[in-house]
């Protein structure tokens, strides 16, 4: 299966200033500063623990712990926090069995997203009573517009929300007013907005520790941070910011409405040392909750991280590319063309190993016509790694033929 933006980041720190960015390429690994740091219930703090692949660790021994002494300790818990990198299947497996381990355990359950918006919460109401099938449900949901992470890292969580009428919640706001927060602040918002985006703490200084130094991560090229760096901060901790905050008071509404207990699937960004959208529901409601993060490790080694990161954190093998292949290209559409068109030059692996070029009008892939992005998308994620698509473009007045290998060789290559 395919997608169509390319989202291979491994370090941690990478997930939270990506979903701002929306899209960014990883220039160099190294000692993550943001995982160690002196953050966290203070009995943790400046309190290191050494984690390996395979294994799940309690912050409150230090050690590891039996995933079902977890479950029995979530019994108090009335939020349940699950980070993710949103391209790791394997961190998805960790979020289904921990969902459903707890459904058996209790089933007053529901679930929160942060991959999908408010105004889409009738199709998730659709989904759960059994009313859609998949390609309806996806398309309703615009799943590969506004989320375009590979539906697949997420299905079994879906299906079984769907086969236990467990009410799932979208908690997220629609990405052009985080950018209006973003570029104009929160008082830019009409009255309407502010309905949907809580006012903004931005005094927190833990957070901030953290978001710096996720900002002055090295992995970050100067052309994104812009040359007026603190201002440019200061919109992306804003932009931050109004996603917890909003997050958080629709968990919070979600458990209220039901009286459930709610597990709220995000990115670890929003979720580390319980500074995030846990911090802005403790504040709300302040009732038992738990964290779990998970964290990729470099094969054959440990990966030493601050106890106060999570209430939990279990560790999965790197991975050096994603379980699903994205190619990486950004298509926009041109006014009086019903054909997509690529509007950058491919800066990622697999696009620029196929030749595609800034102003390619896409006439055809696989002999198939598209004239949304959407429905390209949702075709192209049944595409796995070694498949090769005939893609057919129109250049400078002339036909084109580019062949697409998803060979992970090429992402390897690169990561070299």
């Amino acid at each position: 299966m395919l997608e169509f933006k390319e989202m291979n980041f491994k370090p941690i720190r990478l997930i939270l200033v990506f979903s701002i960015i929306f899209s960014m390429a990883i220039l160099a690994w190294g000692e993550d500063r943001s995982l160690t740091l002196p953050l966290g219930p203070k009995p943790y703090r400046g309190k290191l623990i050494n984690i390996k692949a395979g294994q799940l660790y309690s912050a409150r021994s230090g050690k590891a712990v039996a995933f079902e002494r977890m479950i029995k300790e979530m019994a108090r818990a009335r939020f349940v926090y699950l980070g993710e990198t949103h391209d790791d299947l394997e961190m998805h497996d960790w979020q289904y069995k921990i969902i459903r381990a707890l459904y058996e355990n209790e089933a007053s359950l529901a679930i929160g997203l942060e991959q999908v918006t408010v105004d889409l919460q009738p199709v998730l109401d659709s989904w759960v009573s059994g009313e859609l099938d998949e390609e309806t449900f996806l398309k309703r949901l615009s799943w590969y517009l506004t989320w375009n992470f590979n539906y697949g890292y997420y299905k079994k969580i879906f299906d079984f929300a769907r086969e236990k009428k467990i009410p799932v919640f979208a908690l997220n706001v629609p990405r052009n007013l985080i950018n209006k927060v973003r570029l104009q602040g929160y008082e830019a918002l009409s009255e309407e907005e502010k309905n949907l985006i809580p006012a903004l703490d931005l005094k927190n200084e833990e957070h901030r520790l953290l978001i710096k130094t996720i900002f002055e991560s090295e992995e970050i090229s100067p052309q994104m941070k812009g040359n007026n760096l603190e201002a440019m901060f200061e919109a992306l901790y804003r932009a931050q910011v109004a996603w917890d905050e909003t997050m958080a008071r629709n968990a919070v509404r979600a458990v209220e409405s039901t009286g459930k207990k709610i597990v709220i699937l995000a990115g670890s960004g929003h979720l580390l040392y319980s500074l995030g959208i846990n911090l802005r529901v403790a504040r709300l409601r302040p009732q038992p909750s738990t964290t779990v993060v998970g964290l990729q490790v470099p094969e054959g080694t440990g990966l030493q991280v601050s106890r106060g990161l999570a209430d939990y954190i279990y560790g999965v093998q790197e991975k050096i590319y994603p379980y699903y292949p994205a190619i990486g290209l950004s298509l926009k559409k041109v006014e009086g063309l019903e054909n997509l068109v690529v509007s950058s030059g491919p800066n990622e692996p697999l696009a620029a190993s196929a030749g595609f070029q800034k102003g390619d009008v896409i006439i055809s892939v696989e002999n198939k016509y598209f004239t949304n992005l959407q429905d390209l998308r949702m075709f192209l994620s049944g595409f796995n790694w070694g498949s090769e698509l005939s893609v057919k473009v129109l250049r400078n007045g002339e036909v084109v033929n580019l062949l697409l290998k998803l060979d992970p060789q090429v992402i390897i290559k690169k990561n070299k």
